[in-house]
């Protein structure tokens, strides 16, 4: 399976096995996925309770590819925001959109107001479920 930027959607998914972590799974390997993304992934199981080496240990396993957020990428994923605003896309969200443009890989989410900007921002997106 060739790369693809991951959202923090898809790897929570294939993580608690909901649906759609079939999809998601073989990504793992060689996905790519934003610090920001990571820290929703973090945040999603430090919210249930999760302790944080529990969280590490889980994490630490996947060998998926960390990109952190510098200013280029800052910049991108900020002047996303007049083309995301009307699907409501967060600040990660647009992080890992800007992460696939600039990578020029396809971005996986559960999020399927993702589609709804795909053209204007020039990303493929590929919904989990």
């Amino acid at each position: 399976m060739t790369a693809v930027v991951l959202d923090s959607s898809a790897v929570i998914a294939a993580l608690l096995g909901e649906p759609g972590h079939d999809v998601v799974e073989p990504a793992l390997d060689d996905g790519v996925i934003s610090t920001v993304n990571l820290c929703e992934v973090v945040g999603h199981f430090a919210r249930r309770g999760a302790a944080e080496t529990r969280i590490r240990a889980m994490l630490d396993q996947l060998k998926m590819e960390r990109v952190a957020l510098d200013e280029g990428l800052a910049y991108e994923a900020g002047l996303l925001f007049p083309l995301t605003r009307p699907a409501g896309l967060s600040l990660a969200d647009r992080v890992c959109l800007a992460l696939a443009r600039r990578l020029g890989l396809r971005a996986m989410t559960a999020d399927r107001a993702w589609r709804s900007v795909s053209a204007a921002i020039g990303v493929e997106i590929e919904l989990i479920r």
